[in-house]
């Protein structure tokens, strides 16, 4: 036998490429990118349990206690579509390092902040500082790993850690206001910060400039952002000044007329800020508005739920967070689960039968009794909300991303994240109405606090339940993504 034959066609023959994910590399840079998602995600939920003490504390009004919340949601889902953006055109790991460094040091300023307006000062900075990293994170995720199993793997780790982070946040704060005390909900982002930037330095390609200032869209990027900040604002406010007051509904009509010339300047402008050739990705805008519509009544279960646990069946913080702690495991194996699926069934049947099973538990929830216990009238809900959470997730966040070109990657990323924010600004702001409004009502009958309160809690998880509905028949029109390179259809 001719030995050197056969070794010549041995090394005329290809190899396979080893999968990424599959090398101690490419496990660390999932790794990483998931703990930057997680800091992200956290902020919310760990911060509102700490509310109450912040009043306290340095004896802020509750106009502008709710600023607390608000000035993050407001920068965040504001700036999130030029922060897509400018991670496409200066480079990615540019602006996710520029990103967390705003967020560690404007985190810092605030857990030394004395007064209202330096705390709520730096919630608009980390808001901002969210921005730019999360949109540049996920892009680098889509953009390292091949379309395919690794993708779907990689997307479903991401995925599940974002919905793992929203109830992990809650017992977090609860474990750090009644420990150390509330400036640590803010202390701790300058601590994982700092553990976060050498990782990304280590782990992340540098980048090489992508754009010149002549490229950048000026008039889009004032237009879009001051329309995205003014229709966020316009959500957080509308439950205070009245849905059909003067002020509100000027707000509305301002932020329309933004996002209307944003709009026909990304039209004419041939380096637009919004390319708004990436709607004609099949299924992109649908997958957009699916993600929307099940934010809007996921993200408002944790909200009124952690108010009927505190305000009504008198839970401490901490009791508060270690009641989520099922539904962190649940929303884990679901997307675990789920990730797994996408390749078989692609993501519609994932995303849809998730909405369902999320909405059948937001229904379970709506029926909680003044008198209620965690076993009987919680825990099952709850496990039932992971298991539709996860999936929702997963199959939101894969169709978001799927067939999007890599040099559009932190704009699809920086999409889909607005419409996640401007879903939870809105569902807050219409579930709060419909929660108020009921309560208020029953205390003007001279119902007891207690079943005032629940009751409107009751009403607004029932819309919840409804919105989720509305998601699973929204997801029917997204495109079935397989990714494996293409779409394709059911």
């Amino acid at each position: 036998m001719d030995t050197s034959v056969t070794n010549s066609s041995r090394a005329g023959r290809s190899t396979p490429a080893r999968p990424f994910l599959s090398t101690a590399r490419g496990t660390l840079t999932l790794t990483l990118l998931c703990a930057v998602a997680f800091l992200d995600f956290v902020d919310a939920s760990i911060v509102n349990i700490a509310l109450p003490d912040m009043r306290s504390d340095l004896d802020i009004s509750v106009q502008e206690l709710q600023w607390v919340p608000s000035a993050y949601l407001l920068t965040y889902g504001g700036f999130m579509l030029l922060g897509g953006r400018l991670a496409d055109l200066l480079g990615r790991r540019r602006v996710l390092v520029t990103g967390t460094v705003m967020i560690g040091l404007s985190s810092l300023i605030g857990g030394f902040a004395g007064n209202a307006e330096v705390l709520i000062g730096t919630r608009l900075a980390q808001g901002v500082g969210a921005a730019l990293m999360l949109p540049a994170a996920l892009s680098i995720l889509t953009t390292t790993f091949e379309e395919g199993p690794e993708r779907h793997t990689a997307l479903g780790v991401w995925a599940g850690v974002g919905g793992l982070a929203s109830a992990v946040g809650v017992f977090l704060g609860g474990v750090l206001t009644e420990g150390p005390g509330w400036r640590w909900v803010l202390f701790v982002n300058p601590l994982a910060c700092a553990l976060v930037l050498p990782a990304v330095f280590a782990l992340i390609p540098g980048d090489r400039r992508r754009a010149r200032f002549a490229h950048f869209d000026v008039a889009g990027s004032v237009l879009g952002t001051g329309g995205m900040l003014l229709l966020v604002y316009a959500l957080v406010k509308a439950p205070d000044q009245g849905w059909g007051s003067a002020r509100t509904i000027a707000e509305f009509a301002g932020a329309f007329v933004l996002i209307a010339a944003f709009v026909i300047n990304e039209q004419r402008n041939p380096h637009p800020l919004l390319p708004l050739s990436i709607f004609r990705i099949k299924g992109l805008a649908a997958a957009n508005v699916t993600g929307l519509i099940a934010f809007a009544g996921l993200i408002a279960m944790f909200f009124f739920l952690t108010l009927y646990m505190q305000n009504v069946l008198g839970y401490s913080p901490i009791q508060t967070g270690t009641a989520y702690l099922p539904l962190c495991l649940g929303v884990g194996i679901a997307a675990g689960i789920s990730s797994q699926l996408l390749t078989r069934t692609g993501t519609r049947p994932v995303i849809v039968a998730g909405a369902l099973v999320a909405s059948a538990g937001l229904y379970l929830l709506s029926r909680i009794p003044v008198d209620g216990t965690y076993l009987s009238d919680l825990l099952p809900g709850l496990m039932v909300v992971s298991f539709g959470l996860g999936a929702v997730f997963v199959g939101v966040t894969t169709a978001a991303n799927a067939g999007v070109p890599a040099g559009e990657a932190g704009l699809a990323a920086a999409l889909l994240n607005a419409s996640q924010q401007v879903g939870s600004a809105l569902g807050l702001a219409i579930f709060a109405a419909i929660a108020t409004s009921h309560s208020q009502h029953l205390l003007a009958a001279n119902s007891p606090v207690p079943e005032a309160l629940t009751f409107g809690f009751q009403r607004a998880l029932l819309a919840g339940s409804i919105f989720l509905v509305a998601a699973a028949v929204i997801g029917l029109r997204t495109d079935n993504a397989h990714g494996d390179g293409e779409h394709r259809t059911s």
